[in-house]
């Protein structure tokens, strides 16, 4: 049975071939949503995606090849993420400056909606995954960039700070969401993680929200949107 798209509009995805990303596409193409890919191998790109997807090559480190990657696309979806401690897989490199002229570039190009993956702890400054090059202090960076220029009229953002990720089916876990960086540790399926970063695209209840989700027990999940929902209701709680 064919799928109705849920967004009307094509999704740029930055970081397609890692392990999250690819749940990103493939959760995109399930809901009918056109495709575009940024990535600087065409050959693996187009081993995981085929024919189902557009594809641009290119560097997160050049504002050219950004640029190209993101003009016609109403929304992009970031899960960029660094895996060495210096030159441009770092940090500094990918998780910081990547993001920020991801979005910089996005911004000018009328980009109207902007997820992100960060990361849980991404405010503490003591804690010890910033023993890799600072790389939630590099996260937390990119964050306020893109709460700054897409905290505007007519655009939006979606920041999901997942604990750490695990392999798995999407839907199979009941999660426990919160805000404020709250929450110390937890795992959540990469599948959920890019769920929630999809259906953000037409949840208005997801739009300028940043939250921290972690798995709570399995259970069967009809769909995610609720979860953004019991966000909205706890930002609009009475202080105790």
């Amino acid at each position: 049975m064919e799928i109705k798209a849920r967004y009307e509009g094509k999704v740029l995805v930055a970081g397609a071939t890692g392990k999250t990303g690819q749940w990103v596409v493939k959760r995109l193409l399930h809901y009918g949503i056109p495709v575009r890919v940024f990535s600087r191998a065409r050959e693996k790109a187009f081993s995981l995606f085929g024919d189902a997807v557009e594809i641009v090559v290119g560097k997160i480190q050049s504002a050219s090849d950004i640029a190209r990657a993101v003009e016609g696309c109403s929304a992009v979806i970031s899960t960029l993420g660094s895996s060495s401690y210096n030159g441009e897989s770092s940090p500094g490199e990918v998780d910081r400056d990547g993001v920020m002229r991801l979005v910089d570039e996005a911004s000018k190009a009328g980009v109207r909606h902007f997820s992100l993956i960060s990361s849980l702890a991404v405010t503490r400054w003591y804690h010890p995954l910033n023993l890799f090059a600072g790389v939630l202090l590099k996260k937390w960076e990119a964050e306020e960039h893109l709460r700054k220029l897409f905290s505007q009229e007519n655009r939006s953002y979606t920041i999901v700070r997942p604990g750490g990720l695990q392999d798995g089916e999407p839907l199979q876990h009941h999660l426990r969401v919160d805000i404020g960086d709250r929450l110390w540790n937890g795992s959540i399926n990469r599948s959920d993680v890019a769920e929630l970063l999809v259906v953000a695209l037409w949840v208005v209840a997801a739009k300028n929200q940043t939250f921290e989700v972690i798995n709570d027990f399995e259970e069967v999940q009809a769909g995610l949107e609720p979860y953004y929902d019991t966000l909205a209701a706890m930002l609009n709680a009475p202080l105790r």
